[in-house]
């Protein structure tokens, strides 16, 4: 006997691939579209002039202040809507109390002002969190061993504020403390940037798949211990919805799930069950797979990656921060 389909045809009336024959009635049956509308761009900025490459992200580079503007500029004209910057902070500035995340001549607050007199039209995304700046690679203050949630948080809408203050657009917090939406919306508030939005990193995991993010960064070498107190536990579902739900009461416009592909299971989930705008972050380790298989040649690049990318669309992610932003906005222009 036949399975018979959702619409209760059965074979050989209906034949799936009837539409598929056809590249026209593919492209008429296609339920998800990838644009680069829905592509964010990490870039990794740094105080030393040029570029320089990351060995565990072949590809990937710093930017300095001379190389920052015109490459922001490249992913403007490609079409893509917003950008986020996350810095490699010099050793000599980095301390346990975080002093420099907080300061409004840093790095971060530098690039921001130099992007913004520009004047590129496209969204500037803030990192909130303390590890980029810590000695101890925390994202957040370290007591006796212990990462403080109460203390960080207070620290956390202060480096919002001044983020803002340089022209950001939006300020990320991807830091997984507790209550620090609600403290960072009200310090927003209370400076005047009303129009500040939030993307939360709501649902972000104690994942191994950012050690090539900490090389960027500069934070692996220096982080002491494991953030398993305060990021999830990847066996974990139940638990994003939660955090969602606090983050959004909080005063988050938007919300994230991070790593990417290993967890479009959450991103699904978070999309169905609150319907906000819904991020996913295909991160470094994701990314160093792709590309280190692809130069192996074990992979077609230029198909993998727009593949990747076009499951997030299908999990429910309507952005995705990837390093292969710009790579896949040229192939999409190329058609």
């Amino acid at each position: 006997m036949s399975e018979r389909s959702q619409t209760g045809g059965s074979w050989p009336r209906t034949r799936m691939r009837r539409l598929r024959a056809a590249p026209w009635s593919r492209d008429l049956c296609r339920e998800n579209a990838l644009t680069a509308h829905d592509l964010i761009w990490p870039i990794f900025v740094q105080e030393d002039p040029g570029t320089s490459s990351i060995p565990s992200m072949p590809g990937v580079v710093r930017y300095g202040p001379d190389t920052l503007v015109d490459a922001v500029g490249r992913a403007s004209d490609l079409g893509i809507p917003a950008v986020a910057l996350f810095p490699l902070v010099a050793d000599a500035k980095k301390s346990a109390d975080c002093a420099e995340a907080v300061n409004p001549e840093n790095l971060v607050c530098r690039s921001l002002r130099k992007i913004r007199d520009a004047g590129l039209p496209l969204g500037l995304i803030c990192d909130v969190a303390l590890d980029p700046y810590n000695s101890l690679g925390h994202d957040g203050l370290v007591v006796d061993g212990r990462i403080l949630n109460d203390e960080t948080v207070e620290v956390l809408a202060r480096q919002a504020v001044v983020q803002a203050d340089a022209g950001g657009d939006v300020q990320a917090p991807s830091d997984m403390m507790d209550g620090r939406i609600g403290a960072i919306r009200d310090a927003l508030e209370a400076a005047g940037h009303r129009d500040q939005l939030i993307l939360s990193y709501a649902a972000k995991y104690a994942s191994a798949f950012y050690g090539p993010f900490r090389d960027a960064v500069g934070s692996g070498g220096s982080l002491k211990g494991d953030k398993k107190t305060y990021q999830m536990d990847p066996a974990n579902t139940d638990e994003a919805l939660h955090e969602v739900g606090l983050d959004l009461a909080e005063g988050a416009d938007m919300v994230m799930v991070k790593p990417g592909m290993p967890y479009l299971d959450v991103v699904r989930r978070v999309k169905d069950r609150f319907g906000v705008p819904t991020f996913a972050y295909q991160v470094s380790g994701e990314y160093a797979m792709l590309v280190g298989a692809a130069e192996r040649g074990w992979l077609d690049r230029d198909k993998v990656v727009l593949e990747s990318l076009l499951a997030f669309k299908r999990a429910g992610a309507d952005g995705i921060l990837t390093y292969l932003a710009v790579e896949a906005a040229e192939r999409l222009a190329r058609g």
